[in-house]
């Protein structure tokens, strides 16, 4: 046994450790690749009410922003994640106005919950102050 071990934890490179909120008894989960063409926003601001999600950065360049945090630019090869519930997903935009932006996602949703909700401009502006650079904007 000793010896496939070692065969397999010399195949695997982790790329992300995170320790994400409890997931709920029974919870499923969803794994989606997204596609954004060129210089694409993306998706409105939105929220996971549901549960985290766990992404990977396949192919592009993307703009990832999360409510409490700096924008930042992901890359091919890059993991990223969002804790779920109450935190707003700002952007998960084509960074690039020249190349397709592919990313996979995988979503852990509790059953019969909404498991993507866009954010509206009032509560956009309610939590304004939760928005890191919010004054730049």
């Amino acid at each position: 046994m000793t010896e496939a071990m070692d065969r397999i934890m010399a195949a695997m490179t982790v790329i992300q450790t995170v320790k994400p909120p409890s997931i709920p008894a029974g919870a499923e989960a969803m794994t989606a690749i997204v596609e954004w063409g060129p210089g694409d926003a993306g998706a409105p601001p939105h929220k996971h009410p549901a549960g985290p999600c766990f992404g990977y950065v396949l192919e592009g360049e993307m703009l990832f922003e999360l409510e409490g945090e700096a924008p930042r630019v992901l890359k091919a090869g890059d993991a990223f994640w969002e804790p779920g519930g109450d935190v707003i997903h700002y952007s998960d935009g084509n960074n690039r106005p020249d190349v397709p932006l592919r990313f996979l996602v995988t979503m852990l949703c509790t059953p019969g919950e909404q498991m993507f909700v866009i954010v509206d401009d009032a509560e956009l502006e309610a939590r304004r102050d939760r928005r890191v650079g919010a004054g730049s904007r």
